[in-house]
């Protein structure tokens, strides 16, 4: 194709240095950054406002899991004149940080709003990306940066009948924004991952009766929250500088939970107790992230931590069968290999008399009928069914989008066999896209804020790269590829994280292919981003 006619074709599109997609945290800085290094760039979202994830989360008791100021961007322009109210967020508290994120840096100008991405291809001829969405709208751009999360595409089970149930039903991603009164009312909840587990805390407040349908026991930790006065946010403030530094630039996403170094088998007995009872008394991850080194990797360690856990909830609920359906004396996986959730009195719950617990591994659910749920032994009538039922975790999002590159497939044909990317960022076949927070880097283990920043400051200094060498066109090569493919089925092989049907590897959503879709370690993935970075881009093809 000759120049005239390519210049045809760019004309009659707007042309952009960069296109997002998504505006979370990912997409948000990353918009910041590139706009701060001179490049045009803009953000496409379904939303109407910024939040990503934050946006949709409105169910009833949402509330982030991670505590801050981990949970914030680092930024002082940000941070010097924002005031937390408590030390985990609610989802309302996220917007409205969201919307003062907004005011410092004047984001919204370059965000394209209630714009749901279909389809995305690269052409050859323009070395960019011709992206088109669900109204219509097209626009070329030489970068193509998807910053979809992991949690993009919800997942709902095949639950015969489901369609024809009479009241409110919802999954707890696509939540009303009206909300839905539970007062009084008789709800049910299926899942109790981390949204059940809030939800249910809100309805058994002031339902007439709340019944949980529990598939898996979940380890929930005590979440330890607390509200937080101007005077204390004004004091953490001034180590807000060495937090960041520590958080960006640690072990974990975390600059707290630093666990120590030996083996929980090495401590003794009464060491041990002491080094897990200062974890639980801190709350939130500490538990999960913040005692031993091995909990992950040694099966004895990792017994040891569940059976504090579980004499420490077992404590909690004064009928001992049901405790050990909470609880159960043997561990249905290995502690930790199924991401916790943060609890308030969650456990206590089930002693209330307007409260249920439901083993779907005893009595399965058989069907869903215009009046509630149906299971082997019992029915159960029901005002309002709520789906907290996760996520297609990781490559769900990507799947919503015909992503089409330089081999004739799409990227979920690409990636049927098995997921492949160099280092989360880049795919074979698929030049000039560059991921954030998605799969094969630490998205599941890294809070969204700090990957947000670290992974971040690694495309825009790729993007100052490929300017600087007057390049235009980045891939990864189909050996790095592989290479890191391997590096991520060596870590499934070497922890205990296989050992759950964890959302971690695929392994909730019926047919998806199970494998280790995060890195869990966030200090070997930042050396070996910093090891790429510095031998120029090494395992991407630079033309």
């Amino acid at each position: 194709m000759d120049q005239n006619s390519t210049d045809k074709i760019e004309s009659e599109h707007e042309v952009l240095d960069a296109l997002i997609v998504g505006a979370g945290f990912n997409g948000v800085y990353q918009l910041y950054r590139l706009r701060e290094e001179g490049y045009s760039v803009r953000i496409f979202d379904a939303a109407p406002e910024l939040g990503g994830i934050w946006y949709w989360n409105c169910y009833p008791g949402a509330r982030v899991d991670s505590h801050v100021p981990n949970y914030e961007f680092s930024l002082e322009e940000v941070w010097k004149d924002w005031n937390w109210t408590e030390r985990f967020p609610s989802g309302e508290e996220l917007l409205a940080y969201f919307r003062h994120v907004d005011q410092k840096l004047d984001i919204s100008r370059d965000v394209r709003f209630n714009t749901r991405v279909v389809a995305a291809e690269f052409s050859n001829e323009h070395n960019n990306w011709l992206i088109r969405t669900a109204d219509g709208h097209e626009v070329r751009t030489r970068f193509f940066i998807p910053c979809l999360g992991f949690a993009a595409k919800s997942y709902t089970p095949d639950l015969p009948g489901l369609e024809r149930f009479s009241g409110p039903c919802h999954h707890t991603a696509h939540w009303p924004k009206a909300g839905i009164d539970f007062t009084g009312k008789r709800i049910g909840v299926i899942g109790t991952g981390a949204s059940g587990v809030q939800v249910i805390q809100e309805a058994a407040k002031v339902a007439a009766h709340t019944t949980v349908f529990q598939r898996t026991p979940m380890f929930a930790l005590p979440m330890q929250q607390r509200r937080y006065t101007t005077q204390e946010t004004a004091a953490m403030k001034r180590d807000y500088p060495e937090i960041f530094r520590r958080r960006n630039n640690g072990n974990s996403s975390f600059y707290d939970l630093v666990p120590e170094p030996r083996s929980a088998m090495e401590a003794s007995a009464q060491e041990r107790q002491a080094v897990f009872e200062d974890a639980w008394q801190r709350g939130g991850f500490s538990f999960w992230a913040g005692t031993f080194a091995d909990i992950l990797y040694n099966e004895d360690s990792n017994m040891e931590a569940y059976r504090f856990w579980r004499d420490k909830t077992r404590a909690r609920v004064k009928d001992p069968v049901l405790a050990e359906k909470l609880a159960p004396t043997e561990p249905p996986h290995p502690f930790g290999s199924k991401r916790p959730s943060l609890e308030q009195g969650y456990y206590e719950l089930f002693n209330q008399p307007n409260v249920k617990l439901v083993d779907l591994r005893e009595t399965p659910i058989s069907a869903v009928d215009p009046q509630g749920v149906q299971c082997a032994d019992e029915s159960y009538a029901l005002d309002v069914l709520v789906l907290a039922t996760g996520f297609d975790a990781g490559t769900g999002g990507f799947a919503q989008i015909d992503i089409r590159g330089t081999r004739n497939q799409s990227l979920t044909e690409t990636w049927a066999d098995g997921v492949k990317t160099h280092l989360g960022y880049g795919v074979p076949g698929f030049p000039n896209m560059l991921m954030l927070y998605g799969p094969q880097s630490p998205t599941a283990f890294c809070n969204g804020p700090t990957c947000a920043e670290v992974q971040g400051e690694w495309v825009v200094s790729c993007l100052n790269h490929l300017r600087d060498e007057g390049a235009v066109r980045i891939e990864a090569t189909d050996e790095a590829a592989s290479s890191w493919a391997q590096h991520m089925l060596d870590i499934s092989e070497m922890t205990l994280l296989s050992r759950a049907q964890s959302w971690y590897m695929g392994a909730n959503v019926p047919g998806k292919r199970r494998e280790l879709l995060f890195h869990p370690g966030v200090r070997i993935y930042l050396e070996n981003g910093r090891s790429c970075a510095e031998n120029g881009y090494s395992g991407f093809q630079i033309s």
